[in-house]
């Protein structure tokens, strides 16, 4: 390149890169220094991009003693800003500049690269290397931004950035690696999929007050996402389209805070198989309009949904799931929704240390079939529970029954737990055959399934009054006379108290079984006893047995 082929802006730039010092082309006019003007400005703020390339790869010598940089302001790059595969030891620091055409950085090895406030029709940088910050902050990209395997040491910044490509890739940042913090909050939109899979960052992820659209596609695609920090998507972040976590990993919390998700009839956030090393919070007015799922996913402390709103008016389905937590494993899940779940919420086989709810809130249809807990915060009462139950869409299944009573048994309310197994044998029984049934329906009414034995005993009693006042009225016939020549006051003398007794308990003979014998329907009356005696005897020492065997 001829030094005599260069512009008056251009020379400027070319003799002010050895130091290092900024080459500002604005007017101080706001408006019509904004890059979306640049068709207006005139050939004095008009910058070859061969004249970068040029100074970045060492066209023109540094001065000794000081730090050679491009660093440029309110200049229109013209040509292809072309570095692929280039070795840049100097950095590249533009501001409110506006390219023609995309900038190509693939596989270039870069220092510090500054594009504020810039105006792009794309940027492609595809496996290059820079050893310091990427900054993006403020700039309009249409077109796709291109960072699959990319490597930036320090800082990447797209605070504010805006980043248009409808129907593509906004950000395409497959298996991307910073070393620091990623920041896409403060204003960052993106119109199109912003891709982050198989990435990895080592500080925190900051999406604070992000907008993300992508009707009817994945907005946010970060499956297998590693953040060695926190990760931040909250303070007014929004979602249009589908946010996928899917085997991510994050070192810290993960924040959804306020956030608003909308994907109807779909999948809003699929966080399946996620690992979380401390908390998450779908908090204080979290709305997601679609199904949220948690499914497989670990998590260290809390997964909260204090004050959500999930699945609200968005879900038309037959049975719509509108909270999935699958094979979850959490120390605490908070399920205290600012209204109740518009859809079914899934717990079937995750396992929760404490699961906190509101009963005011509860979701009208759950699955909790293999759920597993050792706390619920309130405990509330056995009826209350009951119903939390028979929410069920699987209806009756044993094994939730087992652990709320446990549950329970292990806070000492021993009474609440035989009435959970119970209503667990109850309910079983409507899905029996008619046999089942009868034999079902006489245990309970005779003893309430061995778990309230008092009843029997009641009943043992009331069938021993009944017994007593039969045979007072009506005296069985005397058998033979065992000394017909005694004296009638040596005769055997008829009890009713201890015939009833012994025909209810046959445990002894009171000189009454095998002296006195009915006749007739009191034949019949007496075999009912013995019968009742046997079925009733037999089913209050097994309830005793099981009260003893709990205690």
């Amino acid at each position: 390149m001829r030094i005599e082929d260069l512009s008056a802006a251009e020379r400027s730039l070319w003799d002010a890169f050895p130091r290092g010092e900024v080459v500002d082309l604005t007017t101080g006019s706001p408006a019509s220094d904004d890059p979306a003007q640049s068709d207006r400005w005139g050939a004095n703020r008009v910058i070859r991009a061969e004249v970068l390339v040029a100074l970045l790869v060492g066209a023109q010598p540094r001065q000794p003693g000081q730090v050679a940089a491009v660093r440029l302001t309110g200049a229109r790059i013209t040509g292809a800003l072309t570095l692929g595969h280039a070795e840049v030891t100097v950095p590249l620091a533009l501001t409110g500049c506006s390219f023609d055409e995309t900038p190509h950085l693939y596989w270039a090895r870069l220092h510090s690269v500054h594009l504020m406030r810039c105006r792009l029709p794309g940027l492609v940088a595809s496996g290059a290397r820079i050893d310091g910050h990427l900054w993006l902050e403020g700039s309009q990209i249409s077109g796709g931004v291109w960072l699959d395997g990319a490597n930036v040491t320090g800082i990447l910044n797209l605070s504010g950035a805006r980043l248009s490509n409808p129907g593509g890739d906004a950000l395409l940042a497959d298996r991307l690696t910073v070393s620091a913090n990623v920041y896409c909050d403060t204003g960052f939109t993106a119109d199109g999929e912003v891709r982050l899979p198989g990435a990895t960052i080592g500080g925190q992820l900051i999406l604070r007050g992000a907008k993300l659209r992508n009707p009817g596609g994945v907005a946010l695609y970060a499956s297998r996402l590693s953040v060695g920090a926190n990760m931040f998507c909250d303070g007014g972040f929004s979602v249009q389209g589908e946010v996928r976590l899917r085997g991510a990993k994050v070192g810290g919390y993960l924040s959804l805070v306020g956030a608003s998700l909308s994907h109807p009839e779909r999948t809003v956030l699929n966080a399946d198989d996620l690992v979380v090393d401390t908390d998450v919070y779908c908090s204080e007015n979290f709305h997601s309009r679609g199904t949220v799922s948690f499914s497989g996913a670990k998590i260290g402390g809390q997964l909260s949904f204090q004050g959500a709103r999930l699945g609200k008016g968005e879900l038309r389905k037959a049975e719509p799931v509108a909270l999935c937590l699958e094979r979850l494993q959490a120390q605490e899940v908070v399920l205290r929704t600012a209204e109740q779940v518009d859809g079914v919420v899934e717990l079937a086989y995750a396992k929760i240390e404490m699961l906190r709810d509101d009963q005011a809130t509860w979701p009208a249809r759950m699955q909790l079939d293999g759920l597993l807990y050792e706390n619920l915060d309130p405990p509330l009462k056995a009826k209350a529970r009951l119903d939390w139950l028979h929410r069920d869409t699987d209806g009756y299944q044993p094994q939730p029954y087992d652990r709320l009573a446990h549950m329970y048994q292990t806070i000492g309310q021993d009474a609440e737990s035989r009435s959970v197994l119970l209503a667990k044998q109850r309910d079983r029984r409507a899905t029996q055959s008619l046999p089942g049934k009868i034999w079902g329906w006489a245990q309970d009414m005779m003893v309430g399934y061995g778990y309230r034995p008092l009843l029997a005993l009641s009943w043992l009693l009331a069938v021993q009054i009944f017994g007593t006042i039969v045979f007072q009225l009506h005296h069985p016939a005397v058998l033979s006379p065992q000394n017909p020549d005694a004296p009638l006051a040596h005769q055997p003398q008829f009890n009713p108290f201890l015939f009833t007794l012994n025909q209810l308990l046959p445990v002894g003979n009171f000189n009454q079984q095998n002296l006195f014998a009915p006749k007739g329907i009191y034949l019949w009356i007496a075999d009912i006893i013995s019968a009742l005696g046997l079925v009733l005897g037999l089913t209050v020492f097994a309830g005793i047995g099981r009260v003893l065997s709990r205690d």
